[in-house]
């Protein structure tokens, strides 16, 4: 998104908003709203309020039943205004399949580790190194599976669940576990402090 666009659009939106009548509180409330867009899109490439357009639209169908200003002027502004809209949809798409697309590489990276049945751990560090991991990623990527299987199988869990599992790893360690997969969007965080759970994030 060329966001020197919206910039350059808002500023018409305030020039077409002065032919409005002074003390017309939807003069004021277009130009918040504008803002609004802007400062959403300044401030990520991701709008938060996409609702806004939607409010924006309709501030605007108002004024042109009011004809203050040419009905082409209005309905110029509010077809650059979709337009910012449809560009922000395919972006948001095409990021969404970028992440759905990450998220199979990443558990098909997870699912290609060789998995350690207790019975010869020298042989699975001897593997996994080979295949250019370092011994501490090892070891998290198997904890990190056991993870997975457990909240696939229960829906859900918690960091004190998973210690049982594995009780010689601090809390600290299985809640960095945690931290990476939800920052890589596998799974997703519900609650607060001691009722935080984690599930798999669905799309």
């Amino acid at each position: 998104m060329d966001k020197q666009f919206l910039v350059d659009l808002t500023g018409e939106l305030y020039r077409l908003t002065l032919l409005f009548p002074k003390k017309e509180p939807l003069r004021y409330k277009i130009r918040d709203v504008a803002d609004d867009i802007l400062a959403d899109l300044l401030m990520s490439s991701h709008p938060q309020k996409q609702g806004l357009f939607e409010v924006l639209n309709g501030f605007l169908e108002v004024a042109l039943a009011q004809n203050w200003v040419k009905a082409s002027e209005i309905l110029a502004i509010k077809q650059k205004y979709d337009k910012v809209r449809e560009l922000l949809a395919k972006e948001e798409n095409q990021e969404r399949k970028t992440k759905t697309s990450d998220l199979i590489v990443r558990s098909e990276q997870l699912d290609l580790m060789p998995v350690d049945n207790g019975q010869n751990q020298n042989c699975f560090f001897s593997q996994t190194l080979a295949q250019g991991w370092k011994r501490s990623e090892v070891s998290s990527i198997e904890r990190q599976k056991k993870i997975l299987a457990f909240i696939k199988e229960n829906g859900r869990a918690q960091v004190w669940q998973i210690k049982q599992i594995f009780p010689e790893i601090s809390k600290r360690t299985l809640r960095r576990d945690f931290e990476i997969m939800f920052k890589k969007g596998i799974l997703e965080r519900v609650g607060e402090r001691n009722n935080t759970f984690y599930q798999l994030k669905i799309s």
